[in-house]
């Protein structure tokens, strides 16, 4: 903080289990890497190289590298697993693990489809090699699945080995935990939070409105994920109610009054308040 404010909630500190930024890398320059990390480091908990970029991104090594010595764990997207899996090269991949020196890796199966029992497998196959977060949802507009299939889900990927589970959304925010218009699909939320730990849950919110509503729902500490790169600091404005749409999240009832009653006396100097 470069000054004091009352009334702004307490973050975790790094490394934090909860309250976790994960940011979407879509191609990013190393010196765009960098211009990051001088940014907004400090507020960025891991990075995802989205979807199977990492396999056409210039200078890959030099990236996970600067990501490495700047102590920024960074994995590969979802999507790149599962065209392995598709391909019959888990093992392949594996070995790929290994030569990139990857710390984490993702599992999800929105955009094929296999059995649950065999994502599990390699949940558990990749959690004794690496720290795993796996990825609840499909990636098809329209693809509906019942709230308890997905806690069933979320809570049988955890048990395989999982760190933590992805909320599906997309990077547009349209899909999974969210309607087609980018509304939040309230009942299917809150029926998952109900049975699975909120701290287990990164929640894709690549929407400004999306990131208020679960920081509203659960606070300045909840994970959130698929955080554009010019977007972290803005994001951390609002966990820590320093922006419009949280504004009133973290202050005492007391205050608004009192806040109102200044406001209207400032204006009207010959007036009192009703």
């Amino acid at each position: 903080m470069n000054f004091g404010l009352s009334h702004i909630p307490q973050r975790h500190l790094k490394p934090r289990s909860a309250g976790c930024t994960m940011v979407m890398d879509k191609g990013l320059s190393i010196r765009e890497c960098e211009n990051l990390i001088d940014g907004s480091g400090e507020f960025i908990d891991i990075i995802k190289l989205g979807f199977g970029s990492s396999m056409i991104t210039p200078k890959l090594e030099n990236k996970l590298a600067f990501f490495r010595e700047v102590g920024i764990p960074v994995y590969f997207g979802g999507t790149l697993f599962e065209a392995f899996v598709i391909r019959g090269m888990f093992e392949e991949y594996l070995r790929l693990m290994d030569k990139f020196k990857m710390e984490y890796a993702e599992v999800s199966d929105g955009s094929i489809t296999m059995p649950h029992q065999e994502k599990c497998h390699y949940i558990d196959r990749l959690s004794k090699r690496v720290t795993v977060i796996s990825e609840v949802g499909s990636k098809e507009e329209g693809h509906l699945i019942r709230p308890n299939k997905w806690i069933e889900m979320m809570n049988t990927e955890l048990q395989a080995g999982a760190w933590k589970v992805i909320a599906e959304a997309r990077e547009s925010g349209t899909v999974g935990i969210y309607r087609p218009n980018g509304k939040a699909h309230v009942v299917l939320i809150n029926k998952i939070v109900a049975k699975v730990p909120v701290e287990k849950i990164i929640w894709e919110t690549p929407q400004k409105s999306q990131q208020a509503y679960f920081i509203k729902l659960f606070g300045a500490n909840v994970n959130l994920g698929n955080i554009s790169p010019n977007e972290v600091i803005a994001l951390e404005t609002l966990r820590l109610g320093l922006r419009s749409d949280t504004f009133f999240q973290f202050l005492d009832k007391s205050l608004h009054s009192s806040v109102e009653e200044k406001i209207f006396t400032t204006n009207n100097p010959e007036l009192k308040p009703i």
